[in-house]
């Protein structure tokens, strides 16, 4: 979605990227602080089941390890994988990284992921070859953001045999 802002900016000329930029950075860290604070609140609940909702406790196992190893650096680089980048914040909640801590992170990330994809977004935008192709482009980038998913589905597939 935020690289095709930055498309529809570049071709509408409708959207200003100085709003624009500021609104989806702070609608990013209102939504990563939410769930920031619902781990915190009910991440010791949710970590003794087994499954609530598409919570899975697997998921909440890998991300806590990958938030240990990786440390506030792993705030940032969630941003970029779908899948963290929604149960990274609840983790860093539900475990033990300090608000402080996260929240210096969070903002650094949400800048960076915020800005870059807008950008490549209005940057590309005013290539010709991109407003003509613009359904097939935001095909491609769904296609790209779903197959780290597809491709863990058809190993584990696999593997079984």
């Amino acid at each position: 979605m935020l690289f095709a802002i930055g498309v529809i900016a570049a071709s509408t000329g409708q959207l200003s990227m100085s709003i624009i930029i500021p609104l989806l950075i702070i609608a990013a860290l209102l939504g990563d602080n939410l769930n920031y604070f619902v781990g915190n609140k009910f991440g010791e609940l949710i970590k003794e089941k087994k499954k609530i909702l598409f919570l899975k406790k697997k998921y909440i196992t890998h991300t806590e390890t990958f938030l240990k190893k990786n440390g506030g650096k792993a705030i940032i680089m969630a941003r970029f994988i779908s899948v963290l980048r929604t149960i990274a914040p609840f983790v860093a909640g539900a475990g033990s990284m300090l608000y402080y801590k996260y929240i210096f992170y969070c903002i650094i990330g949400a800048g960076i992921w915020v800005t870059s994809l807008t950008f490549l977004g209005y940057f590309l935008g005013q290539v010709i070859w991109m407003k003509e192709n613009f359904d097939l482009v935001i095909l491609l980038i769904t296609l790209v953001s779903v197959s780290p998913v597809i491709i863990k589905l058809i190993k584990k597939k696999y593997s079984k045999k």
